[in-house]
Formats: C-alpha cells, structure tokens, sequence
C-alpha cells in the first residue's frame, strides 16, 4: 500500500533540498522523522512536514486507523525544480543583473514495503517481529 503527499512552490532551491532528501530515502518513517528533526537545513523543515502529511495520507487510505506508522517507510523523496521568480540587482555604471529564486516541488512516497535495500537487516527484522507479535495479540 502506498501514499503520496507533495508540496509544491516552496521556496528554497532543488539543490539544497536534496540534501535533506537524500538522508531519508528508504528509511522506516520513524528514523526518517527522527533524521529530519535533527538536520539542521532549512529543506529538512519543509521535507519534514511533507512525510508528516504522507503518513497521514497512508493511515486515511487505509482506513479506520488501523494501519501503524512504524511499518511505513520512505519510498522516495524527490525534489523536482518548479520556476523560477526572477528579480533584478542594481550593479556598476547603471546596469542591473538578475537574480535567480528558485522554486521546488517536494514530493514524498512512503509505503508498507520493505525496500529492497533494508531486507535482511537488523532493523528490519526487529519492526517485523514487533509487528508480527501486536497481530497476534489483537486476535
């Protein structure tokens, strides 16, 4: 199962929000959230609402709020470019240059599936168990 949220128009440049991306992607969303908070970037803040909306997003679809957020994890967190607000500079013998601000789409994927890279890990194993034993206890 899948859930998507976004947020579009930011204003900070692609480039510097994927640096905060690229710490959360296939992570559990619990270590995500964790990553995020601590990081101290200014896209970190932004991202960090946009999984927050996600993992609501997951626990909705669902249903009834059944679904439990340590089983989530972070599919893909992609920065996209979105336009750019151009703005102009006053420079030496009456000239002007522009300047350039950036604008970026902020995407986020979390899923109920182990990615590919995190199977057989620790980590892993230890959410599955822990899963696994709540089941068995609600029957």
């Amino acid at each position: 199962m899948e859930a998507r949220a976004a947020a579009k128009y930011v204003l900070i440049s692609p480039r510097k929000a994927r640096l905060a991306a690229q710490l959360i992607q296939g992570k559990p969303v619990s270590e995500a959230l964790a990553t995020l908070k601590y990081t101290p970037k200014k896209g970190a803040a932004m991202i960090w609402k946009v999984l927050n909306s996600a993992i609501a997003n997951a626990i909705d679809v669902e249903g009834s709020g059944k679904l439990d957020p340590d089983t989530l994890f972070v599919k893909s967190a992609s920065i996209d470019p979105g336009p750019m607000m151009p703005r102009w500079r006053p420079r030496a013998f009456g000239r002007a240059s522009r300047i350039r601000k950036r604008l970026s789409h902020i995407r986020i994927v979390v899923t109920t599936e182990t990615p590919r890279a995190l199977e057989g890990t620790r980590k892993v194993r230890k959410i599955a168990k822990a899963h696994a034993t709540k089941k068995k206890g609600k029957k």
